[in-house]
C-alpha cells in the first residue's frame, strides 16, 4: 500500500515555512555538527581501464581540522598553526625522498595502461577464428573468450568428436565459448626404446602430433609449474629418456604425444549447445563493438574478405605423399653480414637432430616420411641498403670460400639445407597485406617497440621498378662445384662506402661486439619472421639457437606458436610457428600497419591481447625452447634445470664449479627434454676458441685449413700444422665447446646421432 510522505524529505524532518523543525536542543546542534564531526571523510577516484568501478579511500577532513585548530587556538592562531604543521609535514617527506630514494628505489606511480592497438571489430574477429579453426589450426580444448559474442560454437576437425551432455534451455548462456570437435580419435602411444635396441631414444611416430593442452599443464609458469619437471614430462612422455627412469608408477598423464587414428566414433551433439530460444533484454541495444577498444586516431579496418580455409586432413589422409602443402615443413632463419660459426651450428644441429634420412640412400629415403627443409636467408649487406645488381653471385661466391659455409654447398645435403637470398622490397611487395601501402611507411621501416631507427634516405629501400632488374637477376642459377644447383648466395654491402662509417648503425653488418650491434639486422629480422612464416609457412627461429631433439611432433600440431618472454605473459618470437596466408597472418600484417609496422614481440602481445587472439598464437612455455631463462632472471633457482645456468654467458664460459658436467654428461645432460636452446645472442663469443674452424674431417679440409690460417693469422703464438695435442686443449671444456664438438663427430662419421644413426655418404 502506498503512503503519501508526509514530511518534506528534510533529514531533520518536517519543514514548517520552509524552516526545518527539531524535537530539541540537542538535536538541533547534533544536526548542525555531525557532517564534520568524523576526522576522515571518504573520496571516490577513477579506476584506469575501469569504467564501472571507483577506487574509495579514506581522507583528513578538513573542516574537523579547521573546527578543531580554532577551539583549541582560536580563531587567528589556530589556522596559522596548522599552516604551519602541513608546511613541516611536506619538507619532511621531501626531506626523506632525497636522502632514501635512489634510481632504483623511486616511489610508486599509477600508469595507465598501453593504448589499444584494436583496428578490426568483433565479427572480423570472429571470422578469424572460424577460420582458423575451420583450417585446424585449432587443436585445443582451450575457451574461446567470452567477449568475442559467439552464439554457435565452430566445428572444429583438430579435436575429436565428444558426445555433449544435453542442458536444458533455460540454464544454457546465450554465448558458448567451445568448439565442437568433429575429428578422429587419438591414440596416445607409449613411446619408449624397446629392450635391446634401448641404447637410443626412438624417433617419434610419424604423423605424431603434441598435445599441448597437456603440455601446458605440465609447464605452465602461470600455474607455477617448474622447468625441471617440465624437463622431466618432456624427456619421458617423448621416450628420450632411454628408458632410464626410475619407478615412477604410471605415466599415463604424461603422455603428450597422440596419433589420429579412424574416423569419429561420435558425433557431438551440438543441439545442446547452441543458443537459447529467448535473447537478452539489451541485446537490441547493444553496441556490437562493446568491450572492444578501437585505436585512437584511426578508423576500422574494412571487412575481412578471406579465401575458404584449407580443408584440414590428418596426416594418415595426405595424398599423393606425406607432405602437406599447405603446412610445409620449412625452418626458416635469417642471417646479416659474413658466415659465422652461429649459423653453422644451427644447421649442424638441425642435421644431428632432425629426421632428414641421412643415414640411408637417397633412393631409399622412406616414401611415407615428410623430411623437413632448412632454409637459411642471407640478407647481403647492412639491413637499410639495396642489394647490387650482382647479389646472387657475390652470395654464392661468398658461401663458397667462407670455411664456415662451403660444407653445407655438399651435394648430400642440397635436399635439406637451402640458401635463399633476403630483398625486403620483394618480400614486402610479395605480402599482398602491405603491398600497397608499406612505401608510405617507409620512414619508419625500423620501428622496434614503439622506437623508430632514423635511416638517411639515400640508405631506404627502392621503388619496385628499381628492384625488378635486381630480383631477375637473383633467380639466376649458378653452377657450383660439385655440380649442382644453388638456389642462393652470400651477398655484398652497398659500393661506395667509406671506412670510417663501416662501423656506423647504418652501415654495421653483423655484430662484432657488445658495444658493436647491429640493431637494424635485428629490427628486420623482428619482420622478416612473420613475411617468411606468413609467405611460405613454416617456423622461424633465431640464428642463436640449437636444436636438441626432434621436431616431428610440432609440425603434426597445425596451430601457430612462439613461446613466453621469461616471467611476463608477453611473446618471445625467437620460435614462431605462423600458417601460410593464414586469417591471423592477416590480422598481424594490417594491425601493425596501422601501429607502425611494429612487430616487436612485446607490441605483437598488445595485437593479438587486445583483440582475444591470444589463444590462437599459443604463448608456449619457454621451457621448451629457452630452458635458462628464468634462471638466469633469479627465478626458481630453488630448483634449477640440468645444466644450471646464473646467467646465458654460462654457455660459452662454464663455472669451474659446474664444469664437470658438459665432457662428463655430455650432449644428454643439457636440458634433455626441450626441443631447442635459445643463448640469447653472444655473436661474437666463439663456441670453441681452442678450435676455431669447422673440424668436419678430411672430406671437408679444405674449409678446415682456410679457418686454420685465418686464426693463425691473428694469433701470436707460432703457427703448428703438426697433430693437435691433449696439452694443448682446454682441460674443463665449456657447454658451448661440448655441443660443437657432438655435432661435428657425427659429420665426420664417428658417432651416430641422436637417435642412433649414421650418416651415410
Amino acid at each position: 500500500m502506498f503512503l503519501p510522505q508526509r514530511s518534506n524529505g528534510h533529514a531533520g524532518g518536517p519543514r514548517y515555512n520552509d524552516l526545518p523543525t527539531h524535537s530539541s536542543a540537542v538535536r538541533e546542534k547534533w544536526h548542525r555538527h555531525h557532517h564534520n564531526s568524523s576526522w576522515f571523510i571518504p573520496i571516490s577516484l577513477p579506476i584506469p581501464g575501469v569504467r564501472t568501478r571507483r577506487l574509495r579511500l579514506m581522507a583528513l577532513n578538513p573542516s574537523r581540522l579547521h573546527q578543531f585548530s580554532v577551539t583549541r587556538f582560536g580563531r587567528r592562531i589556530g589556522p596559522l598553526l596548522l599552516c604551519m604543521g602541513l608546511l613541516a609535514a611536506f619538507f619532511t617527506v621531501f626531506a626523506l625522498h632525497k636522502r632514501f630514494a635512489t634510481q632504483e628505489k623511486t616511489w610508486p606511480t599509477l600508469s595507465a595502461s598501453d593504448p589499444s592497438t584494436l583496428v578490426y571489430r568483433r565479427d572480423d574477429i570472429q571470422r578469424i577464428w572460424e577460420w582458423e579453426v575451420a583450417a585446424g589450426h585449432y587443436p585445443s580444448s582451450r575457451k574461446i573468450p567470452t567477449q568475442l559474442g559467439f552464439t554457435t560454437p565452430p566445428p572444429n576437425p583438430a579435436l575429436p568428436a565428444r558426445k555433449a551432455a544435453t542442458i536444458p534451455s533455460r540454464f544454457r548462456s546465450p554465448i558458448v565459448s567451445n568448439t565442437v570437435g568433429t575429428g578422429a580419435k587419438r591414440v596416445y602411444p607409449d613411446i619408449q626404446a624397446q629392450p635391446p635396441n634401448v641404447a637410443y631414444p626412438p624417433r617419434p611416430p610419424p604423423g605424431s602430433v603434441a598435445d599441448l593442452d597437456v603440455v601446458m599443464d605440465h609447464c605452465d609458469f602461470s600455474t607455477n609449474q617448474y622447468v625441471r619437471d617440465c624437463l622431466e614430462v618432456l624427456r619421458i612422455g617423448g621416450g628420450l629418456d632411454n628408458g632410464a627412469h626410475h619407478r615412477r608408477g604410471k605415466m599415463e598423464d604424461w603422455k603428450y604425444i597422440y596419433t589420429e587414428d579412424g574416423v569419429a566414433e561420435n558425433v557431438t551433439d551440438t543441439e545442446g549447445m547452441l543458443k537459447p530460444a529467448f535473447a537478452l533484454k539489451t541485446e537490441g541495444d547493444m553496441d556490437p563493438n562493446i568491450g572492444f577498444t578501437k585505436k585512437r586516431g584511426v578508423e576500422w579496418e574494412p571487412h575481412l574478405h578471406l579465401a575458404p580455409p584449407p580443408k584440414y586432413r590428418p596426416y594418415k589422409d595426405l595424398q599423393p605423399g606425406p607432405c602437406d602443402e599447405e603446412h610445409p615443413r620449412l625452418f626458416h632463419m635469417f642471417w646479416a653480414g659474413p658466415f659465422t660459426d652461429k649459423p653453422y651450428l644451427a644447421l649442424l644441429s638441425f642435421l644431428y637432430t632432425q629426421n632428414v634420412q641421412l643415414h640411408v640412400d637417397p633412393e631409399e629415403v622412406d616414401p611415407n616420411l615428410c623430411r623437413p627443409q632448412f632454409w637459411l636467408w642471407i640478407n647481403p649487406g647492412p639491413a637499410a641498403s639495396v642489394p647490387n645488381p650482382s647479389a646472387v653471385r657475390d652470395m654464392y661466391e661468398a658461401l663458397k670460400t667462407n670455411p664456415w659455409s662451403a660444407p653445407f654447398l655438399h651435394p648430400r645435403f642440397k635436399d635439406v639445407i637451402q640458401f635463399k637470398l633476403w630483398n625486403t622490397t620483394e618480400q614486402l611487395d610479395g605480402t599482398p597485406e602491405l603491398a600497397e601501402e608499406w612505401r608510405a611507411m617507409s620512414d619508419s621501416l625500423f620501428n622496434s617497440g614503439g622506437f623508430v631507427e632514423k635511416v638517411p634516405q639515400k640508405q631506404q629501400p627502392l621503388a619496385a621498378e628499381t628492384e625488378e632488374a635486381e630480383i631477375e637477376e637473383s633467380t639466376e642459377v649458378e653452377e657450383g662445384e660439385d655440380g649442382e644447383n644453388a638456389t642462393a648466395a652470400a651477398a655484398q654491402g652497398p659500393t661506395g662506402s667509406n671506412k670510417s662509417d663501416e662501423d656506423d648503425k647504418v652501415n654495421r653488418v653483423g655484430s662484432k661486439s657488445a658495444s658493436s650491434y647491429d640493431r637494424l639486422s635485428v629490427i628486420l629480422s623482428d619482420l622478416a619472421r612473420f613475411v617468411l612464416c606468413h609467405r611460405y609457412g613454416g617456423i622461424y627461429l633465431d640464428a642463436d639457437t640449437i636444436f636438441l631433439r626432434d621436431w616431428e611432433e610440432l609440425w603434426g600440431w597445425k596451430g601457430a606458436f612462439a613461446y613466453r618472454w621469461s616471467r611476463l605473459e608477453k611473446y618471445n618470437t625467437a620460435v614462431l610457428r605462423l600458417n601460410k596466408g593464414s586469417a591471423l597472418g592477416t590480422f598481424l600484417f594490417r594491425t601493425a600497419l596501422k601501429n607502425g609496422l611494429d612487430f616487436h614481440p612485446m607490441t605483437v602481445s598488445r595485437y593479438t591481447k587486445d583483440a582475444y587472439l591470444e589463444n590462437l598464437l599459443l604463448r608456449l612455455p619457454d621451457a621448451l625452447f629457452d630452458s635458462a631463462w628464468l634462471n638466469t632472471e633469479y627465478y626458481q633457482r630453488d630448483r634449477p634445470p640440468q645444466p644450471y645456468f646464473n646467467e646465458f654467458g654460462d654457455f660459452f664460459n662454464t663455472p669451474k664449479e659446474n664444469s664437470a658436467a658438459p665432457h662428463a654428461l655430455g650432449f644428454n645432460g643439457f636440458f634433455k627434454g626441450a626441443y631447442s636452446y635459445h643463448f640469447h645472442n653472444f655473436w661474437w663469443q666463439p663456441f670453441d676458441p681452442q678450435r676455431n674452424w669447422p673440424d668436419l674431417g678430411p672430406r671437408f679440409i679444405a674449409a678446415e685449413r682456410a679457418a686454420r690460417a685465418s686464426v693463425e693469422a691473428t694469433s701470436t703464438e707460432p703457427a703448428d700444422h703438426g697433430e693437435d695435442w691433449i696439452a694443448e686443449d682446454k682441460r674443463d671444456l665449456d657447454w658451448s665447446s661440448v655441443m660443437k664438438r657432438t655435432f661435428e663427430s657425427y659429420i665426420r662419421g664417428e658417432i651416430p646421432n641422436l637417435y642412433g644413426e649414421w650418416l651415410k655418404w
